[in-house]
């Protein structure tokens, strides 16, 4: 899994922490949450602000999906 895969990560971090309210995260614990997710393997200085707005983004979509 690389940063560029946005709506898996926003898939996997749904499934991984139900409980989370994605519009009230920090980036520095989004960016720590993706990159200890099992299959991630990408350099770490490749997450800009915009990646991690855009993981989060997909992540607030998949969760008002399933409400």
């Amino acid at each position: 899994m690389k940063w560029t895969d946005i709506l898996l990560i926003a898939e996997t971090l749904y499934d991984k922490f139900p409980d989370i309210d994605p519009k009230t995260i920090r980036f520095t614990d989004l960016r720590r949450w993706v990159m200890e997710l099992p299959g991630f393997d990408d350099d770490p200085n490749h997450s800009g602000e915009k990646i991690l707005e855009a993981i989060q983004a997909a992540w607030i979509e998949e969760s008002e999906e399933e409400e």
